[in-house]
């Protein structure tokens, strides 16, 4: 007989797997799922040692695949200033000044998460986090992380009072009087103020793509890993039990191969390569050895990660037509059209996948051009690459996702809208001509494409339950627009059974079922029960990966 390692019982089981929908109990044996169905037949797995667990009648799932998120950086912000919710003025110096109150000794205080329209419809300046603080650096991060607001202090010792020379889509916006504003748009911009905080080395996927140079000590190495380990166990928390990250480099493959050696990984990690525009293609040639070398169902890599764009609230994301509140305006691509189909037919040469980061519908519509030149070019296959949030696009290029094959990245944390954000001034920026296909899930799902769901954590709150929530009330921004809301078991899939499928892991987990890997979410309660308004009080109980147990309430 073949006794379970653990059995989780009394509960509502969605397996996802349409073949046998629904359960009662589920066992689990060396790591995989070993029976589920009925109490008393799952019951007679259990043996001596078995752990129990009571879903006390609440869903057991199968754990969330974050198939989009920034887990080192993610993880380090989790000690800065949280600035989500403020409003005005008042409110903003009440929260800085109290964190430099409590942090005398930090040589770079940094907020994040604040709104853009923090101040109405006056735009921030480093006057205003002059009066503010004017003794000590700061800086303050939008919650999209590609804009961010220094003070004089910080502009003065990151050496970029006076403007700098930036590449394309990056900018220092400057005052009349020749010094800069504050307002720093995109990585290029703010790089050397976020450097003064000392953790640009969680940054460096994002920042650079490259390694730390000079290397970090046997103590930095160390401090890193706690970083991550923070990180990992706020998405264990949350449910997730896999993490498709956006931006890599091979200093965190390493500091992740190196948590799994000294006692196992709470969530099984994919990192990518991180191709920037100053890079040649036969760089590319690492993205390979990474490939190679990480590939197991712990930790891999395999993919290029690609910007194309910036962002709809700092004008950088690229648009066919000009923005509708700046009509000589398009945004500034990081990539011609043609140097990145370069990029996608030699990475889709090399067998690896693309995600490419695509906001505005021009940006969107240059990266499905570069997908098909690499099928043109080197055949087709079943590569999957990926566009990334897809926040405007165009009738024109609607089917284009499924003829290609290509997966629908989105988050539904990020209209306008959704999670409390703001409408203004994004939707009048769009322009009321685009609306109906802006953050359009529901057209692009029933074009045929596969919509895989994430948070791009820690540009939205991490938590899936909310995001599902997000995605289920979702609401359209004017009557006689197409409605783009997912159900309950549309937005669940987009976060399991999706998930495994951009991961290329269908057959490994997303579903619970027999032989499957034994990663699971118990929820706090019935979430087929609960109105959809009512579903972010449903909270993550316990989390399994791998049939270990990484967070219990």
């Amino acid at each position: 007989m073949t006794f379970a390692d653990l059995i989780v019982t009394n509960a509502r089981v969605l397996t996802m797997d349409s073949e046998n929908p629904a359960a009662e109990a589920v066992a689990v044996k060396d790591g995989l799922i070993l029976s589920m169905g009925d109490k008393r037949s799952v019951l007679e797995t259990r043996g001596p040692d078995t752990k129990m667990i009571d879903a006390g009648g609440g869903s057991v799932i199968p754990g969330f695949i974050e198939a989009h998120m920034h887990l080192f950086s993610g993880a380090a912000e989790l000690a800065h200033l949280q600035l989500a919710g403020i409003a005005g003025f008042d409110a903003l110096q009440g929260a800085i000044r109290g964190y430099a109150a409590s942090n005398p000794n930090r040589k770079m205080l940094v907020g994040q998460g604040i709104d853009y329209t923090v101040l109405g419809s006056e735009r921030v300046t480093r006057h205003h986090l002059d009066r503010i603080l004017p003794d000590r650096p700061f800086v303050m991060g939008a919650p999209d992380h590609h804009t961010m607001w220094a003070n004089t202090k910080a502009l003065e010792m990151a050496g970029i009072l006076h403007g700098r020379t930036l590449g394309p889509g990056n900018e220092i916006v400057m005052g009349e009087d020749g010094l800069a504003e504050g307002e720093l748009r995109e990585g290029e911009a703010f790089g050397p103020v976020v450097a003064l905080a000392g953790e640009e080395r969680a940054r460096l996927g994002l920042s650079t793509g490259g390694e730390p140079d000079p290397a970090p000590t046997p103590e930095e190495r160390a401090a890193d890993r706690d970083i991550l380990r923070r990180g990992l166990a706020w998405c264990a928390r949350h449910g997730i039990t896999s993490i498709q990250n956006m931006d890599g480099n091979l200093y965190q493959l390493e500091l992740l191969s190196e948590i799994e050696a000294e006692g196992g990984l709470a969530c099984r990690v994919k990192i990518p390569f991180h191709y920037k525009n100053f890079m040649t293609l036969d760089m590319l040639g690492k993205a390979s050895a990474m490939a190679e070398r990480y590939d197991s169902e712990w930790l891999s890599s395999g993919m290029v990660k690609v910007f194309y764009d910036g962002v709809l609230d700092s004008w950088t994301a690229v648009m066919i037509e000009p923005y509708a509140d700046r009509p000589d305006w398009r945004g500034e691509p990081l990539f011609s059209p043609e140097e990145f189909a370069e990029v996608a037919v030699e990475a889709d040469r090399r067998g690896l996948q693309i995600a490419v980061h695509a906001i505005g519908d021009g940006a969107v519509r240059a990266v499905l051009d570069g997908y098909e030149a690499a099928q043109k070019k080197n055949g087709r296959r079943d590569s999957r690459h990926r566009i990334e949030h897809i926040e405007v696009t165009t009738e024109a290029d609607v089917p284009r996702f499924a003829e290609l094959g290509v997966t629908c990245s989105m988050q539904p944390p990020h209209p306008p809208g959704a999670m409390g954000l703001p409408l203004e001034p994004t939707i009048s920026r769009i322009g009321r001509k685009r609306w109906p296909l802006s953050y359009a899930w529901r057209t692009l799902k029933d074009a045929g494409a596969h919509v895989v769901f994430a948070s791009d954590w820690p540009v939205s709150p991490i938590d899936p339950i909310a995001g599902i929530q997000a995605a289920v009330l979702r609401k359209p921004w004017a009557e006689g627009m197409p409605d783009q809301h997912f159900s309950l078991q549309e937005a669940l899939a987009s976060y399991t059974v999706e998930g495994a499928y951009a991961g290329f892991m269908e057959h490994r987990k997303g579903m619970l079922k027999p032989g499957y890997l034994a990663d699971i979410a118990v929820l706090s309660g019935d979430i087929e029960a609960t109105a959809p308004e009512a579903l972010h009080a449903i909270r993550v109980a316990t989390t399994i990966c791998g049939g270990r147990i990484t967070w219990q309430q």
